[in-house]
């Protein structure tokens, strides 16, 4: 039996200085590869460098350019015919003043029932829509970027507890086993802090795989996977959400959301299509003139020539009848996206609503009486003041009032964030 507690020993002391090791080499490259950030110095990094806002940005360009395009008028068509061979005289390309034969004609197309205007403004319509969808994305990566970086934040202040824990378990883990070894102490009472050192280190390392998942969106978002990124922010700054009335948020909703605009501009889209459509039912009108040398009735002639085409069968029925259904689609699409932006700020302004109560319940100098006390109770116990019953019923304690804590707060900046995010624009900070 005393071999097997000894196997157990040994391994548990090997896991314990691999785990040291980590931790050790862990906080070393955060100190050489970090990257002290406060929320706004991110949003600007974001707004500079994040690659998918570039990319979006492109087909913003590539919308103006359709504007280009359907401002342009139809080119005019020249069209020149000659004699190839002249059978009478036994000459090629005879285009001569006395033998000779050649016709001149050019063409012009005109588009009827302001066709060229309606697909301008459609096109200008369509680079608006891209607008939209920029500043659309722009908000929901913004948010990400802000909650990742509160995640963040208070993650490394979660794991900044859990080494203060960690760092007194292994000098009483060490002086235990130095006791331990004396017969001062007996193996359970040693056996206990080190499996609560165990614990801490095992929910240490979990913590530790989020925090490095937070850690790699952010790098994704500010476009830099160099450096480690420590937020900087300010918990002490109150957000004032009880000066908001609801009814506020939503007409700013209603008036910020880059969602709810791009439906209303993609109703303004399908109208302008039906009226294209109605308008392509109009036949366009060709004018040209023609000189024609020796093959007219007399020669050097000179002609015009008007062409239309008679819409007896196609009217561009089907088309007119497609954008007819999308409007009705359309209008449909952005009654759904103004009630769901109601319902989004609602529901968001009732969860801040109830984070921030809860947060604000908490007497602002809690934490720092349990650092006081960590430290305290450790002391206390390497004295022998207090039992090893009450020691580790205060650790166990300091941990879930510490994780909790900060659990708290991160909700709160969520719900806040989540707000924001509904109504469409910064009302925070």
């Amino acid at each position: 039996m005393e071999s097997l507690v000894n196997v157990n020993n040994i391994c548990f002391a090997r896991y314990i200085g691999i785990m040291g090791l980590l931790l050790t080499s862990h906080f070393n490259a955060l100190a050489q590869d970090s990257l002290r950030l406060s929320l706004a110095q991110a949003e600007q990094l974001f707004i500079a460098q994040n690659l998918s806002l570039l990319a979006q940005q492109y087909h913003i360009d590539l919308a103006k350019a359709s504007v280009i395009q359907a401002k342009l008028f139809n080119n005019p068509t020249l069209q020149f015919t000659l004699n190839a061979y002249n059978p009478e005289n036994r000459r090629f390309f005879d285009t001569g003043k006395g033998t000779g034969q050649y016709v001149v004609d050019i063409q012009q197309l005109i588009r009827l029932a302001g066709k060229r205007n309606k697909e301008v403004a459609l096109a200008e319509t369509d680079v608006m829509m891209e607008e939209s969808r920029f500043f659309d994305l722009l908000r929901s990566l913004r948010f990400s970027l802000r909650s990742d970086f509160y995640q963040s934040y208070f993650l490394q202040h979660t794991l900044a507890g859990y080494v203060r824990q960690i760092n007194n378990l292994e000098r009483l883990h060490s002086t235990y086993q130095q006791l331990l070894a004396k017969g001062v102490v007996t193996l359970k009472d040693a056996a206990r802090i080190k499996t609560m050192l165990y614990a801490r280190k095992a929910e240490y390392t979990s913590l530790q795989g989020q925090l490095l998942d937070v850690n790699a969106e952010l790098q994704l978002l500010i476009h830099n996977n160099k450096a480690w990124i420590i937020p900087i922010i300010d918990t002490t700054r109150d957000s004032h959400l009880g000066q908001y009335a609801l009814a506020d948020l939503l007409d700013s909703a209603m008036a910020n959301r880059q969602d709810l605009r791009l439906a209303q501009q993609s109703k303004h889209y399908s109208d302008q299509n039906y009226a294209l459509q109605k308008a392509m039912a109009i036949p366009d009108l060709t004018i040209g003139a023609e000189f024609d040398k020796r093959g007219s009735s007399f020669d050097n002639a000179t002609l015009l020539s008007v062409a239309i085409d008679l819409p007896f069968f196609n009217r561009n029925q089907g088309n007119i009848k497609a954008a007819k259904l999308t409007i009705a689609q359309a209008k449909t699409e952005l009654e759904q996206q103004q009630e769901k932006v109601e319902n989004e700020v609602q529901n968001a302004y009732a969860k801040a609503i109830q984070a921030d109560k809860l947060v604000q319940a908490i007497e602002p100098h809690f934490m720092e009486q349990l650092e006081h006390l960590l430290q305290s109770v450790t002391d206390n116990f390497q004295n022998k003041n207090i039992s090893l019953l009450e020691f580790v019923d205060f650790y166990d304690s300091y941990k879930d009032n510490m994780v909790q804590l900060n659990q708290l707060q991160n909700e709160k900046m969520q719900a806040l964030e989540a707000l924001q995010f509904a109504v469409g624009t910064t009302i925070f900070y």
